[in-house]
């Protein structure tokens, strides 16, 4: 059994990976203009596919790692690319108009992109629940309660988009339109800052602080 300040540990590491906080910016963003059932629509979908992947994660990937001999920075770089391509799309708009695509159909694209992939279920929350479930250094028991941590920060990334409705009330279309571009804005540094990170662990940047 895992000691408390072992589960305290895990859950902490678990919480700043998918970080429930930095996804309310995005999923603000992504969600401004649909209804409130739409968005409790795309929180919902977002979690359950989020834990899905990182569930196949948990059980698949470090075969899956080992058997194709990619690290940590390669899928930062890669998210960092994907993040900052989405961002431009928040920053200039939709090439698409909204109105063109179906209700239920924009509700499914933007839970699965981006607010399950890249945003919560991200390639650093992948690769660590891989790292904490080492099948070499932990036995099922062990790999279990790491699950269990999981869900339950999963669950509370649930309870804070659930709580992003009232925001939208206040903000208005006006204020929700201002966010998605600002929000833009931020999600394009981060994406950059991943990809700068990631190069300097491969060692092709010197450290930055």
């Amino acid at each position: 059994m895992l000691s408390p300040t072992q589960l305290l540990q895990e859950f902490v590491t678990l919480w700043v990976v998918i970080d429930p906080i930095g996804t309310l910016p995005v999923f603000l963003a992504v969600t401004a203009g649909m209804s409130a059932n739409q968005r409790r629509s795309v929180a919902v979908r977002a979690v359950i596919v989020s834990f899905i992947v990182l569930v196949l994660f948990l059980l698949l990937g470090q075969i899956v790692l080992e058997a194709l001999g990619l690290a940590l920075p390669s899928f930062q770089i890669a998210g960092g690319i994907v993040l900052f391509l989405f961002a431009l799309t928040m920053i200039f708009g939709h090439s698409k108009p909204e109105e063109e695509i179906a209700e239920a159909e924009r509700v499914r694209q933007t839970s699965v992109f981006p607010v399950a992939i890249p945003s919560i279920a991200s390639p650093g929350a992948m690769l660590t629940v891989v790292i904490l479930t080492d099948n070499d250094r932990f036995s099922l028991a062990h790999q279990a309660i790491t699950a269990t941590l999981m869900g339950v920060v999963l669950a509370v990334t649930l309870g804070i988009l659930l709580a992003a409705t009232p925001l939208f009330r206040v903000l208005g279309t006006t204020g929700a339109a201002v966010i998605s571009r600002v929000m833009g804005m931020i999600l394009a540094a981060v994406a950059v800052d991943a990809v700068l990170r990631a190069l300097v662990a491969v060692g092709a940047l010197p450290s930055f602080s």
